[in-house]
């Protein structure tokens, strides 16, 4: 019996999480670009969110009635809560870029946004390889890399805050902002990780 003869839908389900993560990523970016247009942007973003956790309660009640699931109902679960994670987190940052009335892109906003977006179709690839084990730890190799991309991006951008004299208010924003865009990142990683878990047990 094939592992997913039981119940396709969880996966499909997956796909589309990791779909809305890659459309959450790159309006993130585009904000960083042009972080004026965040009255137009955030929404979208927002939009983005919502249909995701519309999406983890069908996941949710997907668990509560199936009798029997493909994988186990702890890291069905668990692997929702990350991928959804992740699309709180861009649209947490968005929030903040517009609360804070930013208005101009900064060094170090767009690159980590641009890494957010190739963690996003690399996490959507390995959603799709789930059951492949070799595949699975390539793709946790290079998200790996990316969230280490991250760390240094993050590192030169908050450092670069203190390289001049600046208003502490827009020191506060900007850090703030930064951090939201870190853990943004940190979170691919923590989607990876159950990843390679689930291809570990079932593979």
């Amino acid at each position: 019996m094939k592992l997913f003869s039981k119940d396709e839908t969880f996966f499909d389900h997956f796909r589309q999480l990791a779909v809305h993560i890659g459309q959450a990523a790159a309006l993130l970016r585009t904000l960083f670009e042009n972080p004026a247009n965040s009255a137009q942007l955030t929404p979208q973003i927002k939009k983005v969110e919502t249909d995701g956790d519309a999406i983890v309660q069908l996941i949710n009640q997907r668990i509560d009635t199936s009798f029997v699931t493909p994988l186990d109902r702890e890291d069905i679960h668990l692997l929702a809560k990350r991928l959804d994670n992740v699309i709180d987190l861009i649209n947490g940052t968005s929030r903040r870029v517009a609360m804070f009335r930013i208005v101009a892109p900064r060094d170090g906003g767009v690159q980590m946004a641009d890494v957010l977006v190739r963690a996003s179709k690399e996490i959507l690839a390995a959603v799709g390889d789930v059951t492949k084990r070799q595949r699975m730890m390539e793709h946790g190799k290079i998200i790996k890399q990316l969230e280490e991309e991250g760390d240094v991006l993050y590192a030169q951008a908050v450092g670069a805050l203190f390289d001049r004299e600046e208003p502490a208010i827009e020191v506060l924003k900007w850090k703030e902002i930064f951090d939201s865009l870190e853990e943004a990142i940190d979170e691919c990683e923590d989607v990876s990780n159950v990843l390679e878990s689930i291809a570990l047990k079932n593979s």
